[in-house]
């Protein structure tokens, strides 16, 4: 039994046309039976956005690297497994995390003589084990699980303004305040992170369910035994396929996680 894994980022035709470098990425890391995602979009309007969304993404991963650690202090020692985290603990665990990035981001604004707001970026992060799942999400694109217990599930309905491509992003005075957690307590299956890109070809916009189509395919591409570059290549062509071009423009990224009971 273990976690399985990929992530991919893509970058959209409207950038490929216009020279721009993709401002989406996404990684995960895996420590012992916990793993931990994330994704970020940087803003369009931001000169430098792209260093934004990766070093945001890298310094979440890199906070949260000592998770099974902290989930193991936390444990009783009558307790087999990583106990759920509360509401309130998810929450001071993702504030902290957040601060963290934006510390980071502000330092970086500083080095290179940029203003913070020139890494602007949206942020998405979970915890997951395999029987419980913590995760945070600030600006738009998504989060869907899947357990035992119920079918695909949106986490968090994506934070949109109100006028077209608004959203609140890490360097947002309000960032941690529109910061949405949640934490679930089932069996996980899958877990998918998405950046905006692939909303409206995963999302059903007007009620904000999951399109169960869109992700059964990728979940039963992880159950194929397949190595690293073979992931990535299924990905790759997807990401890149005149299919999904035809639908959207923008970057896409793609995280997904399978934990194999088998």
């Amino acid at each position: 039994m273990n976690w399985k894994a990929v992530a991919r980022s893509e970058i959209g035709t409207s950038h490929q046309k216009q020279g721009i470098v993709c401002q989406d990425y996404g990684k995960y890391c895996k420590f012992n039976d916990v793993i931990v995602g994330a994704v970020a979009d940087g803003a369009g309007s931001a000169k430098y956005s792209d260093v934004g969304s990766e070093l945001a993404v890298e310094t979440a991963l890199k906070y949260l690297s000592k998770i099974s650690e902290y989930l193991r202090k936390r444990q009783h020692w009558w307790q087999k497994v990583y106990q759920a985290l509360s509401q309130p603990e998810a929450e001071k665990l993702f504030t902290k995390t957040v601060n963290k990035v934006i510390a980071e981001l502000g330092k970086k604004a500083d080095k290179e003589n940029y203003s913070i707001n020139d890494l602007a970026c949206t942020l998405l992060v979970f915890v997951a084990t395999p029987d419980w799942v913590a995760a945070m999400q600030i600006g738009d694109g998504f989060i869907v699980r899947r357990s035992q217990e119920s079918e695909y599930q949106l986490l968090f309905q994506p934070d949109k303004g109100e006028f077209a491509n608004e959203t609140t992003f890490i360097t947002s005075a309000n960032a941690v305040k529109e910061m949405q957690v949640k934490v679930i307590s089932e069996k996980q299956e899958f877990i998918c992170a998405s950046t905006d890109g692939l909303e409206k070809v995963a999302i059903r916009l007007s009620d904000w369910e999951p399109f169960s189509p869109f992700f059964k395919p990728l979940e039963e591409y992880l159950h194929e035994p397949v190595n690293g570059e073979e992931k990535d290549k299924y990905l790759m062509e997807f990401l890149n396929s005149e299919r999904l071009n035809s639908r959207t423009d923008d970057d896409k990224t793609l995280l997904l996680c399978l934990f194999d009971r088998e």
